[in-house]
């Protein structure tokens, strides 16, 4: 039987096949006899403070706007028509000027009624005292009784009350004709006014607000949970929007006892003491509200606090390691917490970049050379130095 002849392509197919096997099978054993690359371990940059306790300053801090210790109201004490307005907004007034009139045609027409009521009783009263002289004088003779007598001088008595009660009745009306006029009742500054010529206005209807010059005060809303703290503080300070680096001394002047309907807030009115001129009515203002803790806290920027599920802490810097400390926060003093427990004096709290931190992390602080640098660095002088000396 002849041999089975295998074409020579296949040989070298089946050859190269095998090559490659044995190639891979070599690098395979080549990669899992080689060490695994040494893990290097992250080191976070951070800032830090040294903690230190002391009594803090307490700011609380509202705004509010400024407005006249007294602003009055005013208005016609008479209805009528409004035909002459003498003041705007914004102007300055003394008291006993002019601010408004109203028509008093009608009030003068009154006033002209009960002052012929007047006349006329005062003539009748005339005649009953004339006929009483008579009486008497005839009376003194026998020629009239005393009974008729009597009813002459009731009769002048009742004339003269009715003179009496005209009189008041005249007065009355003079008044009523000359609050026809409405003028300043103190000097200061117009800042409303709610009527216009041609209207018809009721009587007591305020028509032009005027803020009494003198003691300004910046009237603010306290929330409820602040009441019973701000009471009692002494140490208001006031700051105008315009100037806020002027600081202003104030008083609590009034806090109101119930709570504004609308706001939800008590209201309280600061007195601004000794307040400069530019500080004018209706200006944006800042109440500070400053108390001193009674006991030692530690100051930390906001930035320092890190969430940890419920509970509030930080992070202590010790050996160069992080870890957390819870924290109880005792209140706030401007853009600062206040620390009540949970650290020490002499404690290195993180306060910048907090969230990027876990427990057992090590840490560099900026700002603070390492020691390996500065060992590294060191040691170039110190050859420079051994080669001098060799010199």
């Amino acid at each position: 039987m002849a041999a089975l002849k295998i074409p020579s392509w296949i040989l070298v197919q089946n050859y190269t096949l095998s090559t490659l096997i044995v190639l891979l099978a070599l690098i395979a054993s080549i990669s899992g006899c080689s060490k695994p690359a040494p893990k290097v371990e992250e080191v976070r940059p951070v800032r830090v403070i040294q903690l230190g306790a002391q009594q803090a300053e307490v700011v609380v801090e509202f705004s509010g706007d400024v407005r006249a210790r007294v602003e009055s109201r005013l208005g016609f004490r008479v209805g009528g028509k409004i035909v002459a307005r003498k003041v705007d907004v914004g102007a300055l007034v003394t008291r006993g000027q002019v601010l408004m009139q109203l028509d008093p045609q009608d009030l003068q027409l009154v006033q002209a009624q009960a002052q012929a009521a007047l006349q006329a009783a005062q003539s009748n009263r005339d005649l009953a005292q004339a006929e009483l002289s008579r009486y008497q004088e005839l009376r003194s003779k026998n020629f009239v009784s005393q009974a008729v007598l009597d009813a002459k001088q009731t009769t002048y008595k009742a004339a003269d009350s009715t003179v009496a009660q005209a009189q008041a009745a005249y007065r009355g009306q003079s008044n009523q004709a000359g609050y026809a006029v409405l003028v300043a009742n103190v000097d200061g500054v117009v800042t409303k006014v709610d009527a216009e010529v041609g209207q018809v206005v009721a009587a007591g209807a305020p028509v032009v607000w005027v803020a009494q010059a003198g003691e300004k005060e910046v009237v603010v809303g306290i929330p409820e949970d602040k009441v019973a703290n701000l009471r009692n503080i002494t140490d208001v300070r006031v700051r105008i929007w315009a100037n806020p680096q002027a600081v202003l001394q104030g008083k609590l002047r009034e806090l109101s006892p119930v709570a504004d309907p609308v706001t939800r807030t008590y209201v309280a009115k600061i007195t601004i003491l000794n307040a400069p001129s530019e500080v004018k009515l209706g200006m944006t203002a800042y109440v500070s509200f400053v108390a001193k803790t009674p006991d030692a806290m530690f100051t930390v920027p906001l930035t320092a606090l890190f969430q940890d599920k419920a509970a509030t802490a930080v992070w202590l810097v010790e050996n160069g390691v992080v870890r957390l400390a819870p924290v109880k926060i005792g209140g706030t003093s401007g853009d600062d917490v206040l620390l009540s427990s949970g650290v020490t004096a002499g404690q290195t709290i993180v306060t910048a970049g907090v969230n990027l931190l876990k427990v057992g992390q090590k840490v560099k602080i900026l700002g603070v050379p390492a020691v390996a640098d500065a060992t590294s660095k060191s040691a170039p002088k110190s050859a420079a130095n051994s080669a001098g000396t060799g010199q």
